[in-house]
């Protein structure tokens, strides 16, 4: 039988579910397309600059950074997450020494990355908002507020 996690241990019914990061899906979205990208990316550079960089240095170093990126996405809830991005995002510009069509990329990539945590910022903070306006209406009418259990009261 499969281990429990910790969420799954501390569950007890009726408990509500933990709200996901909006900011955080957004930049994990950009960040996985951004590995992609830069997976791509070193494919294209080992075809046309293989003699001028050694093979292995060009695959390493891009699908290290590919790996990276896919990696980042697992710290973006953490304080420091979010400056590990901006710094992934300047890498990607500066990948533009080696193929220059990635200086335009990665300014893209960099406007995406600015607007989803700019947005994900915004909508957590509204989402958080309505959840507590949401709870002091149920606190003020017991009476009004159906569970998932429950069926509404007819008046």
């Amino acid at each position: 039988m499969a281990k429990l996690t910790k969420a799954q241990r501390e569950w007890r019914p009726g408990m509500p579910k933990k709200r996901r990061s909006t900011k955080v899906m957004f930049a994990s979205t950009v960040l996985l397309l951004e590995a992609f990208v830069m997976f791509f990316a070193t494919l294209a550079v080992f075809g046309l600059r293989r003699a001028e960089f050694p093979p292995a240095l060009i695959l390493g170093v891009g699908i290290g950074l590919s790996v990276v990126m896919i990696v980042a996405c697992a710290f973006l809830s953490k304080a420091w997450g979010v400056g590990l991005g901006w710094i992934l995002q300047l890498i990607l510009i500066l990948t533009g020494i080696f193929e220059p069509a990635m200086f335009l990329v990665g300014a893209l990539f960099a406007l995406a990355w600015w607007y989803g945590i700019r947005t994900g910022i915004r909508l957590d903070r509204e989402a958080g908002q309505r959840a507590r306006e949401q709870a002091e209406w149920e606190a003020a009418r017991p009476d009004q507020a159906a569970g998932p259990d429950q069926q509404p009261q007819a008046t």
